[in-house]
């Protein structure tokens, strides 16, 4: 097997599918393995080009055969269906991943370290909690309300409802009060949790340079700053700022055709956490600036003047991302535009 110089690997949980093709497309082998065989069998193979779906445990299979001293090469989904012919199937997806790779404009996803994963567990972990908690709040707002018992949204607004619960003027159900204090216990439980997830969140931010430096831009936090870290592939990886921004989803959708440019509503298409966290940082810095009142002539002010405040918070938000981008590739602290001018 001499002549291979890219195999492809459809992964799975305990079969996988590799494809094995010379330079020039020409198929080599096909093979089904175990989980147990994978590694044995590309150890055997001279050094080529690895390529494999970005999906769960890419990463982890990215590193292992890196060791092995081939080259790893991680592909987004949506850019191996395409060449996917007719019917899906291992086989099928295994060659796709193949031809995927072989184009010389592909673009490729970085792998991750284990540290990496690590922070974005916990940044993942904390996400999924405050989500439990919110679906518990609700449900249990949503139980009192036909009792008549109203409180308004958000963990703050707590209080009142365990207060009427625990009220003995209040008249429920035997059953509805001891229910709602199972759900109370949870919502304690969720809390809990997420403040022990929240101060290592902090501790990790405070470790690294490159957090520690993020975290000088009005807007992005410890969280924020974690999440880029596990999230966001290295800044050289990009030729500029506005590349950075358009990898988040922070564009316009285009629709253009014969030479007319048309825009749409902001893709989406990107790193859906950054992006968010982006996004409630510029609305933070919005509603500071509203408060305190924006400065005459700064491009905030006109933008506050003329758009309505979730398209200035996304525009904010873009700006952040080439800000961030230039911070990084230079190894410079925030320096406010508008101080500079």
């Amino acid at each position: 097997m001499s002549e291979v110089s890219i195999v492809g690997v459809d992964l799975a949980k305990r079969v996988f599918q590799v494809h094995g093709a010379t330079s020039n497309g020409t198929v080599v082998f096909r093979k089904k393995l175990s989980r147990a065989q994978f590694l044995p069998f590309l150890e055997q193979l001279p050094v080529c080009v690895v390529a494999m779906e970005a999906c769960a445990t890419a990463h982890y299979w990215g590193r292992e055969v890196a060791k092995l001293g081939h080259r790893v090469r991680l592909i987004a989904p949506i850019y191996v269906k395409p060449f996917v012919k007719r019917q899906k199937n291992d086989a099928a997806d295994a060659e796709a991943i193949v031809e995927a790779a072989s184009r010389p404009t592909m673009r490729f996803v970085e792998v991750k370290t284990e540290e990496q994963q690590a922070s974005a567990m916990v940044f993942r972990a904390r996400d999924l909690l405050i989500r439990q908690r919110t679906q518990i709040t609700n449900a249990l707002r949503g139980h009192l309300a036909e009792y008549g018992i109203i409180a308004g949204k958000g963990i703050r607004q707590l209080k009142k409802l365990r207060d009427s619960i625990c009220s003995q003027s209040t008249d429920l159900p035997q059953a509805v009060s001891e229910v709602a204090l199972i759900y109370l216990d949870q919502i304690d439980d969720c809390s809990a949790k997420i403040a022990v997830l929240e101060k290592t969140v902090r501790a990790r931010s405070s470790v690294t340079e490159r957090a520690t430096l993020l975290q000088t831009m009005p807007g992005v936090g410890p969280i924020g700053a974690t999440a880029i870290e596990a999230f966001a592939p290295p800044m050289e990886e990009f030729r500029r700022g506005r590349d950075f921004a358009a990898w988040l989803g922070l564009v316009p959708r285009q629709q253009s055709t014969g030479g007319k440019q048309i825009l749409g509503r902001t893709s989406k298409m990107g790193q859906r956490d950054i992006r968010r966290l982006l996004i409630i940082g510029a609305m933070s810095s919005i509603r500071a600036a509203l408060r305190n009142g924006p400065q005459e002539g700064t491009w905030l002010a006109r933008m506050l003047a003329s758009k309505p405040r979730m398209v200035v918070a996304i525009a904010l938000a873009n700006k952040m991302a080439r800000g961030i981008w230039a911070m990084l590739t230079k190894g410079e602290d925030y320096r406010d535009p508008e101080v500079m001018a």
